[in-house]
Parts: structure tokens; sequence; C-alpha cells
């Protein structure tokens, strides 16, 4: 059983790595053996995960939206290791503003990280993992992918990005597999991450939230680990397009 989960000698990339959920998964692919390469807008911050680690790997700045950056963050791992067999898509924003108050810019802003950073990644990536015929790809969705959330206004853009995510790692899964490229992605619920901050400090709010829980509590960070590590190993070689949802049971009534 050890040598399904074993990740050694394996090279990941995760974006958003500084924080949060990105952090917590490069932390625990690299306990399971990988090489991170923890890429995030913000370097101190993927340096910080680095230091963490304590192991063989690097941070790198990163701006998930723009083809360059993406590009020679993808060149410099491959001239650093020679490969990459993992990549986990995390970068992602959230902006709660109801749709009539919500300007184009704003609009534009979240569907460019969440989305369009998400396919510039994979598209980068997926490239070489085509010419090595293998490659494990996890996206970061959300439940807000698959339904509304019926407590929290102002979150349609945010919903689109991530249902946009969910389908792209379909139609990539079914794209890819003819290369042995497996393509998944994790749809968590409400999470104790930087970007719950806000509706965790609004104590009103938080227990509207919570009701919507039936474990009645946010996930914490390393509760999602364990899939990462699994879609990220060999033990999901015959899982790919598919949607796991780590909610607390929020989807499931």
């Amino acid at each position: 059983m050890d040598s399904l989960f074993n990740l050694k000698d394996k090279v990941a990339i995760v974006t958003g790595a500084g924080s949060g959920l990105g952090k917590a998964m490069a932390i625990a692919l690299a306990k399971a053996g990988a090489n991170i390469v923890a890429a995030d807008i913000n370097v101190s911050s993927a340096e910080e995960t680095i230091r963490e680690l304590k192991q063989k790997g690097f941070p790198i700045k990163v701006d998930v939206t723009n083809s360059e950056e993406v590009n020679k963050m993808t060149e410099k791992v491959i001239n650093e290791f020679g490969k990459v067999d993992i990549l986990i898509n995390s970068a992602g924003i959230v902006r709660r503003i109801p749709v009539e108050k919500m300007d184009e810019k704003e609009w534009d802003e979240v569907i460019k990280v969440n989305l369009k950073g998400t396919f510039l990644c994979v598209q980068c990536v997926g490239r070489k993992m085509i010419e090595q015929k293998k490659g494990k790809i996890i996206n970061i969705a959300s439940v807000s992918g698959s339904v509304a959330n019926k407590d929290l206004i102002g979150l349609a853009a945010y919903c689109a990005s991530k249902a946009g995510v969910i389908l792209l790692t379909k139609a990539l899964a079914v794209e890819w597999a003819k290369h042995n490229i497996n393509v998944n992605c994790i749809s968590p619920g409400y999470m104790k991450t930087p970007m719950t901050a806000k509706t965790r400090s609004d104590q009103k709010l938080y227990k509207i939230l919570l009701d919507t829980v039936p474990f009645k509590r946010y996930g914490e960070t390393n509760e999602i680990v364990g899939a990462a590590v699994f879609l990220a190993s060999d033990a999901s070689s015959y899982i790919t397009g598919s949607n796991l949802v780590i909610d607390g049971g929020y989807t499931a009534w």
C-alpha cells in the first residue's frame, strides 16, 4: 500500500502554494516524497512554504494570468528537474459583489485568475506531460462550481469561474486520456483559509453558514491533503474527469 501513495522523486508544481489550501497540499506532497515547486504571486509566502519543507524544491513568483510568466515557470522546472509529474492549480480569488453592482473589471478579474489562470497552467504544463506521455493534473474548484451558495450573496462570478474549472477538467480528461494524463479536480466547501477569514470574523454570518453544513464546522486545511496525495499518486491511476467534493456534507442536502 505504501508504494501506491509514494511520491518519491516526483516533481510537483503547486500554484497558490504560499498560503491556505495550496500551502497545505504542497507540504503534504512533500511529505509523500515529491519535490515541490511552490508557485505564488506573493513570492515571499512561497519562499516560506519551501523553508518549511526543508527538502529539494524552490519557490517561484508567477502570475497565473500571464502566459509568459507561466511559460517561464514551466521551463525553469524542466531545466531544474527534467520533468514535471504533478500540477495542482490552487491559485484563486473571490470577490463578493452582487451582479447588479459589479463592474466589468471586477467580473473579469475573478474569471481571469480562477478560470483563465487554470487554463494557462494546464495548457503549458500539459504540453510537457504530453511529451512525457504521463502526468497528473489536479484543479481546485469549489462546491460553488456545482451549486449556488444560498447564504452568501455576490458570488456569481466566483460560481461561474469554478463551474468552468470543473468542466475544463472533464474536457481535458477526455482529450488527454490518450496521453496517459489524469485530470481531476477537488471541490472544497467552507474551509478555514485566508479566503474565508471575513466570513468567519462576522459571527452572525458565520453561524448562518455553519448551519448549512451537516458537520456544523468549517473544514481544516489538513482535511483536503489526503485527497490531493491520492489524486497525485498511482493509487488513482484509473481515475480521471472526477470532481471530488470535500464539503462536510454541504451539497448533500
